[in-house]
């Protein structure tokens, strides 16, 4: 502490200290871009403040970004700086008046760099102190008590070119464990998205080994998502044109080669541009991604807006089901938990946990319960056809539909405690008598 009262800047690891989470507003940050490559440094005077800039720098829309939080406000900022180069970013933390905070924002502009931009948080709502730290150079200035969609929105305007426009929504489908239908989800929601509310989507097949979706789609693109992986610095909007599928009005698919003539293995960052480049040119895009545990897989996922989890009602579904949502929650903290989607529920013969079991050890809610529907399921995929088109009417058809609502916001999740299982499956036998 004396230290700080010495206005020493005293720097502090955003995974060391011992966060009070009640003392940090989050906001709304889900509508926030992303943050680039840049370095950030901050000086703060309040631990409420140090915590909520700690927490946004722990959010996922600033993975990208270098952050660094220190105590002693502007004096502590100036003293840094007389021997070390300013970042790409200063924030600073005060508490005085406006001839005063304007006296030692002075004498931190004598120590930093020209391209530096600087954000003030004060404690004064005055507006006529807004206007005159805007004419001198600061870029914004927010008022205390700040919430994390406060810090990272400011970060956001200032770096992130407003041209480029708003990137659009990333859904990411994982399967709990092999085989058990993810794809399949994946590419029906994909599907039901473009064509009910009329969206562009833009469908990713990320099993560069082994992807379905050309065959679910009845697709057999030349190219693909690998022609974009494998050459990034080639990778720009009217490359990623010429790779897309048209599989229908609003549907696009960037398919995978499906082959073994070479082995992928990529750097966990290797997606990150072809995803952010789709979600410039489409509001939504919808990743089918394998059932593996690596680098890259793990950034996708940690980097969606929506993670849909499908599992089957058996005990190592279970478990790695928990395994996945914990590690998601953690990647995610300011995020929609992870969905779950129950699928070949009720398959003849084998010993399952119920739903409600497998829901109740996990502390969660399935947004979605199908039952085992092998010659439906089987039929579309034969035919190159999404359920919807094979029976539109059909009760899984519905389900589709409901889970394109939540994940695109167009719909509430309702909360009552009744399952889906119960409700469809009477439907599926209604209409087969």
């Amino acid at each position: 502490m004396s230290n700080l009262m010495q206005g020493e800047a005293v720097a502090v690891d955003v995974d060391e200290r011992d966060m009070r989470e009640e003392d940090v507003q989050q906001g709304q940050v889900q509508e926030i871009r992303p943050v680039p490559r840049i370095t950030i440094q901050a000086f703060c005077e309040s631990e409420v403040v140090a915590q909520t800039l700690e927490s946004a720098a722990r959010d996922r829309r600033m993975a990208r970004a270098h952050v660094k939080v220190h105590m002693g406000g502007i004096p502590a900022a100036v003293d840094f700086y007389q021997s070390a180069p300013t970042p790409n970013l200063v924030i600073v933390e005060s508490r005085k008046t406006a001839s005063d905070l304007l006296g030692d924002l002075a004498r931190l502009a004598e120590v930093c760099d020209g391209e530096t931009k600087v954000v003030v948080i004060g404690h004064f709502n005055d507006i006529g102190l807004y206007r005159e730290l805007v004419s001198n150079g600061v870029s914004e200035y927010l008022v205390a008590p700040i919430s994390m969609a406060d810090v990272m929105g400011a970060i956001s305007d200032i770096f992130v070119n407003p041209e480029t426009g708003p990137l659009g929504k990333l859904v990411a489908f994982i399967g709990a464990k092999g085989g058990c239908g993810s794809s399949t989800m994946c590419h029906n929601v994909a599907w039901s998205v473009a064509a009910h509310y009329e969206n562009d989507v833009v469908l990713t097949d990320l099993d560069l080994a082994f992807g379905t979706a050309n065959i679910n789609l009845d697709q057999d693109p030349p190219q693909g998502v690998a022609e974009a992986v494998f050459s990034p610095e080639r990778i720009d909007d009217i490359l990623l044109d010429r790779l897309l599928a048209k599989c229908a009005e609003h549907l696009s698919l960037l398919a995978a080669p499906s082959t073994l003539e070479r082995t992928y293995d990529f750097d966990k960052d290797a997606f990150n541009s072809i995803l952010e480049l789709a979600q410039r040119g489409a509001p939504y895009v919808v990743a089918d991604v394998p059932h593996m545990w690596s680098g890259w897989s793990r950034q996708v996922l940690a980097a969606a807006d929506e993670v849909v989890i499908t599992a089957e009602p058996e005990l190592a579904n279970l478990r790695n089901t928990k395994n996945l949502l914990d590690n998601l929650r953690d990647l995610r903290p300011n995020d929609v938990p992870p969905r779950l989607l129950m699928n070949k529920v009720g398959m003849p013969k084998r010993p399952e946990i119920s739903v409600a079991d497998f829901t109740g050890a996990l502390d969660t809610e399935a947004v979605a319960v199908l039952p085992f529907e092998p010659a439906l399921f089987g039929t579309a995929a034969n035919n190159g056809q999404m359920i919807s088109e094979a029976d539109p009417k059909h009760a899984i058809a519905e389900s589709f539909d409901q889970l394109s609502r939540i994940l695109t916001g167009k719909a509430e999740l309702r909360n009552d405690k009744k399952g889906s299982l119960t409700d469809l499956i009477s439907k599926l036998r209604g209409k087969k008598t």
